[in-house]
């Protein structure tokens, strides 16, 4: 009898459902204390957590704090306290933890962690860890006002959302300096919220195959001179971050951008529309679904002097022809694929919308209007509306491009149901 109840405990035990396991990173600010409540809101969640403080953190909390609530050594530095002579485990800790956990949070991100990650300096056991790391990483800043809207804080922020990482956007108020504004570290309910929603993201894209196009194209005009556009290919960027995210092969076609390619996908760089053109072909058949976000050149010059036009005082006229036409071409060859167009409008949304849906053959148009208001060419936000295939046509609410990549591949997946349901009466 005692064999058989020994026999029922292991596999009793195995049932247990394995806990999600999240890196809980603490920066050094004032902050630091509503840590605590995130740490504790991310255990109620039944999340397995493991903390890791900066030096300067440590002058705000005790580590005590932190292991108390989650039963687990708090790690405080690149090597172990408890002895004085390094060892080879304690040497390669943060690999370790970086390969055993899912997920990433950093909160408080410090302005000085924040510059460290964007620049992949790693002289501490957090920024060494978060190189070594894989999975998904969310931000949560908190810092002076004048920290968070300086301009190199706001670069550092770019980038990393460009890498894929999330940001926790601080919130606004009375700040532990006697300021009032932007800065304030977000509730931590509304970190832990982000941090749940991030480990359940489907992997609803596994097995697909996304081709993207990002960017502008740059038309010569002689060797030093060119058209372009204000394309500054983020959202195409966006666009594939979310869809490898969501488990999917991207193949991102990318014009002259400023921006870090993303994590896992493949990246072909191109100049002119010919060459996206050549590109987008070479890697149409392996493709399921097809996104058109770049923003092609609409006019070329044919025949490019070999030399630098000089400067005279006379008037120059140039004559231009029409560049390729990449998203039409591709609407009558794209069989029974998605394709996606993009299309960035003054005026008349709506009509320029679904007169490019039905004269490029899409199955969805993006549109958005190009302003001075913080949206659209340049902008991290965007404000967009969709046109589909169905005849819908809605707006979706100002938000980051990260944020919209994942509405834009919500909705295509729902399209895709919608055009593959039959139709009553056949």
């Amino acid at each position: 009898m005692q064999d058989q109840h020994r026999d029922r405990v292991p596999a009793a035990e195995a049932e247990t459902p394995k806990k999600r396991s999240v890196v809980l990173g603490i920066g050094g600010g004032i902050a630091a204390y509503k840590a605590a409540e995130l740490c504790r809101a991310l255990v109620q969640r039944d999340f397995s957590v493991q903390v890791v403080m900066t030096a300067a953190a440590q002058e705000f909390v005790r580590p005590l704090t932190f292991a108390a609530l989650t039963g687990r050594k708090v790690i405080t530095g690149l090597f172990s306290s408890e002895s004085s002579e390094a060892t080879l485990s304690s040497a390669v800790e943060h690999i370790g933890v970086a390969q055993e956990h899912e997920l990433l949070v950093v909160a408080p991100a410090t302005a000085h962690l924040l510059a460290k990650f964007s620049h992949g300096l790693a002289d501490d056991f957090l920024t060494t860890m978060y190189l070594a790391f894989t999975g998904p990483v969310i931000l949560a800043p908190a810092m002076n006002s004048n920290m968070w809207l300086h301009p190199a804080t706001q670069a550092n922020l770019a980038a990393l959302q460009a890498r894929g990482h999330r940001i926790v956007e601080p919130g606004e108020g009375f700040l532990a300096c006697g300021m009032e504004g932007p800065g304030r570290l977000a509730e931590p309910e509304e970190i832990a919220q982000a941090v749940s929603a991030e480990l359940n993201r489907r992997r609803d894209l596994e097995g697909e195959t996304v081709l993207i196009t990002a960017g502008p194209t740059q038309e010569p005009l002689d060797p030093v001179r060119f058209i372009s556009n204000r394309s500054s290919g983020k959202m195409g960027y966006a666009m594939a971050t979310a869809a490898a995210q969501r488990g999917a092969r991207v193949t991102l076609i990318s014009g002259p951008v400023h921006v870090p390619a993303p994590r896992g996908v493949i990246v072909i760089p191109v100049r002119t529309a010919d060459e996206m053109r050549a590109k987008v072909f070479e890697n149409l058949d392996r493709s399921d679904i097809i996104i058109k976000a770049a923003a092609v050149a609409d006019f070329h010059l044919t025949d490019v002097p070999a030399h630098k036009m000089k400067k005279t005082a006379a008037r120059l006229s140039v004559e231009l022809d029409p560049t390729v036409d990449i998203l039409a071409e591709l609407g009558s060859r794209k069989g029974d694929r998605l394709l996606i167009g993009f299309a960035a409008e003054t005026e008349n949304l709506e009509r320029e919308a679904r007169r490019k849906l039905e004269t490029k053959n899409c199955d969805m148009v993006v549109a958005n209007l190009v302003n001075g208001e913080g949206t659209g060419f340049d902008s991290d936000q965007n404000e967009i509306s969709l046109a589909l295939r169905t005849g819908e046509y809605f707006s979706l609410p100002r938000a980051s491009k990260r944020e919209l990549a994942d509405r834009i591949l919500d909705e295509i997946l729902k399209l895709r149901r919608a055009l593959a349901a039959p139709v009553h009466g056949r």
